[in-house]
């Protein structure tokens, strides 16, 4: 499984981006794909997961009303709309795909892409 991730960069405060997450090759793996972000010097963080063939989504306190996780099906696509972005969403944000017994921790994901980096400036 390779997951190529795409669409961060540079936002003032209370901007928007869209993060977006291409999977290919093997499916097996794939009950759920999520996003986590990893800021300098702090632990992975979970944002948000949706669980791919039903669609049930979740999301990380602190993002929800901001944040929306979706998913393309027939393109094996997630995407990660980021609302109403803060200095402290400034993270490396990486897509996996996994999942299986528990879509909010980094532990039950098998796959992980590259990340992409978002900087918000206040």
């Amino acid at each position: 499984v390779q997951l190529q991730a795409s669409g961060g960069g540079l936002v003032q405060a209370g901007g928007s981006l869209r993060l977006s997450c291409a999977a290919s090759g093997r499916t097996v793996s794939r009950y759920a794909m999520a996003w986590f972000r990893q800021a300098p010097g702090k632990e992975r963080e979970f944002v948000a997961a949706i669980v791919w063939r039903g669609g049930t989504t979740l999301y990380a306190d602190s993002m929800k009303g901001r944040f929306i996780i979706s998913r393309d099906y027939a393109n094996n696509t997630v995407y990660l709309q980021m609302n109403s972005l803060k200095p402290e969403d400034t993270a490396v944000y990486l897509c996996a795909t996994g999942g299986l017994g528990g879509i909010s921790r980094s532990q039950k994901y098998d796959y992980w892409g590259q990340g992409t980096q978002v900087t918000v400036s206040s």
